[in-house]
């Protein structure tokens, strides 16, 4: 294996590991603000419940009529 060959097998490890690093910590702050602020997500779910509803309507009709 070249020298060039190693390097770039090196480089290529240590991005995937910065990004698993990383990904772990964004579901870690994820889970902690769904966590701490729970009662104010259910209350934008709750609200958008609707709106989507209707859209999913509109779409279905939309489709039906093709």
């Amino acid at each position: 294996m070249s020298q060039t060959a190693k390097e770039n097998a090196s480089k290529k490890y240590f991005a995937t590991f910065f990004k698993v690093i990383l990904g772990l910590l964004f579901l870690g702050l994820g889970a902690w603000a769904i966590l701490k602020w729970w009662s104010l997500l259910f209350m934008i779910i709750k609200g958008c419940l609707g709106p989507l509803l209707l859209l999913a309507g509109i779409i279905t009709l939309i489709i039906a009529k093709e």
